[in-house]
């Protein structure tokens, strides 16, 4: 078996609560148990043998609802005989030809190239470890997925669109596509995803599946 490198000893024997920024020594911790902070008793890290198992699923399920959502229309909008199909890709393209450039850009990477960047990298990240595999790649891609996921805002979106419908909804008919509700459920999957990636555990099971005795 490997040994850790030399710079990540040091620091691989502490962790730090994320809610009281209390500095901990790391224990071992048998299956299916959890470590807490004795300060503010918030879950440090806890070692789950199946989440990588679980992980993957997921990660697959949320980028085919991702697709989904993103290549039929999301809403189909009626007004005096006028019909027009709406989806995420034609909204960007809108803000390009009415001179919002800075707006699509945002708007494009917020909804677009960051949800998907976070969930390949999640992916790439569990399958390397279930192979035992590119134990310096995965280092580099948890250190991305921690700069990623503060900025994926999928859910902003979301909620954006619906205040823009219950605006419009008296003015013209408004017929829901397969995309929104594949947005929906592709929503409330990355928010379980957010609140359940704790970047520290994935850097524990590394530990132990590339460098353990």
């Amino acid at each position: 078996m490997a040994q850790l490198p030399r710079e990540e000893v040091a620091l691989d024997r502490l962790i730090i609560c994320p809610k009281c920024h209390t500095i901990h020594q790391k224990v071992e911790i048998p299956k299916g148990k959890s470590a807490k902070c004795d300060k503010c008793g918030r879950i440090l890290y806890h070692y789950d043998a199946r989440i990588l198992d679980h992980g993957l699923a997921l990660g697959i399920t949320g980028l085919l609802l991702f697709f989904v959502s993103n290549l039929f229309p999301l809403v189909r909008v009626e007004m005096l005989g006028h019909e027009q199909h709406v989806t995420i890709i034609s909204m960007v393209f809108s803000l390009f030809e009415n001179g919002f450039y800075v707006v699509g850009v945002v708007v494009a990477f917020m909804v677009f190239i960051f949800p998907l960047m976070i969930l390949v990298v999640y992916i790439m990240i569990n399958w390397l470890m279930m192979q035992h595999k590119g134990a310096q790649l995965t280092k580099e891609l948890l250190v991305l997925l921690s700069k990623l996921l503060p900025w994926n805002m999928l859910e902003i979106y979301l909620v954006s669109i619906l205040v823009a419908l219950v605006k419009l909804i008296g003015l013209m008919q408004i017929h829901f596509g397969l995309s929104f509700w594949a947005l929906a459920l592709f929503v409330l999957l990355d928010i379980y995803l957010s609140k359940s990636i704790r970047i520290g555990e994935f850097w524990e099971l590394r530990r132990r599946i590339y460098y353990a005795p």
